[in-house]
């Protein structure tokens, strides 16, 4: 390295280190307002979550997560999570791919519409389907023609669960796939590789972490949602209730023990997804690391 790069490298990060570095006051009142903020609007409203669900005592707790209209209020999150989250999963790879990997007319179009979930109230999303597919809706009589019900019945409940939570998956693989470039699948390509086989072995390797960590935050989106599935479930106990809605049946009856047991459960998927969530972090960050260093 020649003394006028090492100079430049000197000076740049002198003046990063003056940008950055404040007051010891400044640096300890910076602190105290995020620890105080995190303890006030986070750790808190856990603590008061799980000691509620306890007030009872632990026979008290597995008496409301055990009744059955939790357990068909569990079941049923976890059937709509398993239908939604595949579901984003293959739109999300197949919009990044497109986006990341051709030009086409439309594209940025199909790039805005991707956070189209993000900037619409989740209640607005819910109420949509019902004018969709309602039995006053545009498709309401062809459907209750032919005996099919999808607002108040489980199909609603995907089919708004899908739209709030398709965004996950695509704006986690996007900007990667666009950072990579084309170069490795032409490569592939040059060689002989399908383009079945490129993707599998060359770009799905590639962004592998990216996709579990967008399918892992999907999922929590997917189990916590309330505005759109309470507009389209009907709120059938033991049907269309999924665990968000039952919680609210039960505050709404003054069982507080047992909404708020129900509701720990959300709570403790809410801490399994953020530890999980800054494992794959640590992970990529590693991984990125470790690729630059090569």
């Amino acid at each position: 390295m020649s003394d006028l790069a090492y100079g430049l490298d000197f000076v740049t990060e002198d003046r990063a280190r003056s940008v950055t570095t404040e007051r010891r006051p400044v640096r300890v009142a910076l602190i105290v307002i995020a620890v105080a903020f995190l303890t006030l609007f986070l750790l808190l409203p856990l603590f008061a979550v799980f000691s509620e669900a306890l007030r009872a005592g632990l026979g008290g707790y597995w008496r409301a997560i055990s009744e059955p209209d939790a357990i068909a209020a569990m079941r049923l999150t976890l059937l709509v999570a398993a239908i939604a989250v595949p579901a984003n999963l293959l739109f999300g790879l197949a919009a990044s791919w497109a986006i990341a990997k051709f030009e086409f007319p439309g594209k940025s179009v199909l790039n805005t519409l991707i956070d189209l979930p993000f900037s619409v109230s989740p209640v607005i999303s819910g109420l949509v389907y019902v004018l969709l597919f309602g039995l006053q809706g545009y498709f309401g009589a062809y459907l209750q023609s032919e005996n099919i019900q999808i607002i108040f019945a489980v199909p609603g409940i995907v089919l708004a669960t899908i739209f709030v939570t398709f965004p996950f998956v695509a704006r986690e693989l996007v900007p990667l796939m666009q950072e990579q470039g084309i170069g490795d699948e032409e490569a592939a390509l040059s060689l002989g590789a399908s383009g079945l086989k490129t993707f599998l072995l060359v770009t799905l390797p590639n962004v592998k972490w990216a996709l579990l960590y967008g399918v892992i935050l999907c999922n929590a989106r997917a189990m916590g949602e309330f505005g759109a599935v309470s507009v389209v479930s009907g709120h059938i106990r033991g049907k269309t209730n999924t665990m968000p809605l039952h919680v609210e049946i039960l505050y709404n009856e003054y069982n507080f023990a047992a909404a708020f047991a129900v509701a720990s459960l959300l709570a403790l998927l809410a801490l399994v997804t953020l530890v999980v969530k800054v494992a794959l972090e640590w992970h990529y960050a590693d991984q990125i690391a470790g690729t630059n260093r090569h």
